[in-house]
């Protein structure tokens, strides 16, 4: 029997930049065995900065400037850390992300990491300016700025072409919403200097055609709530101060001990840093043979070269390819409104037709990693025996609750006849009441510190649920065949992020077990305290509020992810709902009269479980229950889990359509629902000033064992 190849080295891509974007895409088309990637960055996507002068104009809206890492990394096998990198050791071959309890190990790295516009040194400019890079942030910014009324001041610093490109888009995208605006472009020195003079000449009169008022000569000493102060004690106003002037490197870099200039990390031809076990490529890196300015064209040709040389590296092939970097390059200069200066060989030319082709060029770039090719999956055996093909069903098998069995097939396993259990055993130690529950889930990500943070934000659930204190836990895991210093790194990675949620809730992680086998599984056996008479599923009274305390629709999220239809922002928000913990929101529904969490069998099963034990009804308003940013629109478009059709049996006759849909679809990590005396009001707005987006969705009934959805 063939079984899956082992893992052997790990590969991490630090950053989200063009040169890894382009890498991830031909990596996908063509992975190397027997290699885990890792790709981190701060947020699920990356914007494409050729793009973003017409984005700030107005040309384009904010989905046209992203890149989907979250997309591409499934496309490419690779699991996604959502983070940003604060170090890197060498030595240790360890990196350091925001917001992870352990280090990401690795036996081959690269850095893409892009550059900062931030002017830390310039006094003011942190409190009331934006920086224009990273693009993300700036962007957003803008927007709100430029949605505003009246009279508009803006200033930019620095003015090279980016400054420029990004002056003209303001001055263009303000006059569209009908703003009288004064833009103004302040540069400390003589603006244009890596410009021919005519290219320079021809930006000039372009800068005036867009009213932008071009300040050189002019040191700014303050950024302030009203604008810039000069030397000169000038105040030039404005409501929004921009800054591009010139590129500055994460101060991390040069923290790391690799050797740097002017802290961009130094590379050789081969792309390597002084550790040849790094690379680094884009704006972050300084090619020392052949210094360039920091442009996007090296970034994009420097691509191929990165991805043969760390598949080389990694199997130790040999055999490093040089990158040659062109003299020079086509400048496509956007001037604000639909024309753009061309400028390469001492030849410059301005106009529309030129914006069409900067236009079809950025928007071909940019379809590479929209227009994924769809890689076909492995050959079915033949011969096979019968219904092997059905068994394997249409599309993936969903992870974390959507892999469970179905709500009636559990119970005629258990002998129950559908009758529900609690969501976790009531024990009486000498007195003592102590609740236990256990729970396995199998990956619905590639990264296992997530599926950790996952697996136990969900297993406490139960207890949280019966308005127990979690107390300790032990801790299962099956772990993919993979070579030894794989499977360290990966153990310690779940074991870090399961400790410090188990912490944060006031328990201990007490030991555990662990194995390899065919796939990750992560599983938690859980112990917590009833300092009171436990929450049961029992208590449910007529007239009480139906309260839920997080959104819906994990289930189909994921599940669109798996297949590589859902947008990366969509999941991003979905996984942090997911890892929310709830041991606030439990305290503040401690004195409900039932409560359960939603999880595998979605809204609709658990609450009949609530019913069927308190022998009530409910009825449940469609449009009070709150929904995960994507899923209804993923719904409509028909991506449901695995184990939908098992839940959507439990109430024959419920509506049809999306949203109702929503109300079976099966939750990792999912809310608590509650049934509380009164109005709830008291509970919903304490959960609200807690930060849950909780709601109140309908109310119990005395029509014992019937769900109504109105």
């Amino acid at each position: 029997m063939q079984t899956p190849l082992p893992l052997t080295r790990d590969l991490v891509l630090i950053g989200g930049g063009h040169t890894h974007a382009l890498v991830l895409r031909m990596w996908g088309m063509n992975p190397l065995p027997g290699v885990r990637v890792t790709v981190i960055n701060p947020g699920p996507k990356a914007p494409y900065s050729g793009m973003l002068p017409g984005h700030l104009a107005g040309h384009y809206d904010r989905a046209t400037l992203d890149i989907d890492l979250v997309r591409l990394a499934r496309f490419a096998g690779a699991r996604v850390i959502l983070g940003a990198a604060t170090g890197i050791d060498p030595a240790r071959r360890e990196i350091t992300v925001d917001g992870s309890a352990a280090p990401v190990g690795y036996d081959i790295a690269s850095v893409d990491v892009g550059i900062t516009s931030a002017m830390p040194a310039l006094p003011g400019f942190a409190e009331h300016g934006v920086p224009a890079k990273p693009l993300g942030p700036f962007a957003d910014a803008w927007a709100a700025y430029l949605n505003g009324n009246g009279p508009a001041r803006v200033a930019v610093i620095g003015a090279g072409v980016a400054g420029a490109e990004i002056a003209m888009a303001l001055a263009h995208a303000l006059r569209g919403k009908g703003r009288a605006a004064e833009v103004t472009l302040v540069e400390h020195d003589r603006a244009f200097t890596a410009l021919r003079p005519g290219t320079a000449d021809r930006l000039r009169q372009a800068l005036s055609r867009q009213g932008v008022t071009l300040r050189e000569g002019a040191k700014i000493v303050q950024v302030t709530d009203a604008g810039m102060i000069l030397s000169d004690r000038t105040l030039i106003e404005a409501g929004f101060v921009t800054g591009a002037a010139g590129a500055r490197p994460h101060p991390w870099l040069a923290e790391s001990g690799l050797e740097v200039t002017d802290g961009f990390l130094n590379v050789d031809t081969r792309l390597r840093t002084s550790d040849a076990r790094i690379f680094a490529a884009g704006d972050c890196a300084h090619m020392v043979a052949s210094p360039r300015p920091k442009a996007g064209v090296y970034a994009v040709r420097q691509a191929p070269i990165l991805f043969h040389n760390l598949r080389a590296a990694l199997s130790g092939a040999g055999g490093l390819r040089p990158y040659r970097p062109q003299r020079d390059y086509l400048k496509l200069i956007s001037l604000g409104e639909k024309s753009a200066l061309a400028d390469r060989f001492g030849i410059s030319l301005a106009g529309p037709l030129l914006w069409r082709w900067k236009d079809r060029i950025d928007r071909g770039f940019m379809e590479r990693f929209r227009d994924l090719p769809a890689m076909p999956p492995p050959a079915l055996p033949w011969p096979r025996a019968a219904g092997m093909r059905e068994a394997l069903g249409p599309k993936p098998l969903c992870g974390g609750c959507g892999s469970k069995l179905g709500r009636a097939a559990l119970a005629r396993a258990l002998g129950t006849d559908g009758a529900p259990g609690e969501d976790a055993a009531l024990l009486d130690t000498g007195g003592v009441r102590q609740v236990f529950s256990t729970d396995t889930l199998r990956p619905m990500v590639a990264d296992p510190g997530m599926m950790a943070r996952i697996t136990t934000v969900h297993a406490l659930g139960d207890i949280w649920a019966m308005g127990a204190k979690p107390q300790a836990g032990l801790l299962t895991v099956v772990l993919p065949r993979m070579a030894e210093p794989l499977a360290e790194r990966t153990l310690s990675e779940i074991v870090a992020e399961v400790r410090a949620v188990l912490g944060d809730a006031g328990a201990v992680l007490s030991g555990g077990h662990s194995t390899q086998g065919a796939e990750l599984t992560i599983g938690l056996s859980l112990t917590g305290l009833c300092a009171g008479a436990p929450v049961t599923l029992a208590g449910a009274r007529p007239g009480d509020a139906l309260i839920l305390t997080k959104p819906l629709g994990s289930g189909t999220i994921m599940a669109a992810e798996m297949q590589g239809k859902a947008d990366g922002a969509d999941v991003a928000r979905a996984l942090a709902v997911m890892t929310r913990p709830q041991g606030a929101a439990a305290a503040i529904l401690s004195g409900a009269h039932a409560m359960t969490d939603v999880t595998g069998f979605g809204l609709a099963g658990h609450l009949a479980n609530l019913c069927a034990a308190s022998d009530v009804g409910a009825q449940v308003v469609l449009a009070d229950v709150p929904l995960l940013p994507g899923a209804l629109e993923l719904a409509a478009r028909g991506v449901r889990s695995s184990i939908f059709p098992s839940n959507r049996a439990i109430l024959p006759g419920a509506p049809e359509g999306p949203r109702a849909d929503l109300l079976f679809d099966p939750q990792t990590g999912g809310g608590l629902l509650a049934a509380v005396a009164g109005d709830g009001a008291v509970e919903l707005a304490a959960l609200r000033d807690a930060g849950y987006d909780a709601a109140l969705i309908g109310r119990i009934t005395d029509r014992a064992g019937q769900i109504a959805i109105v």
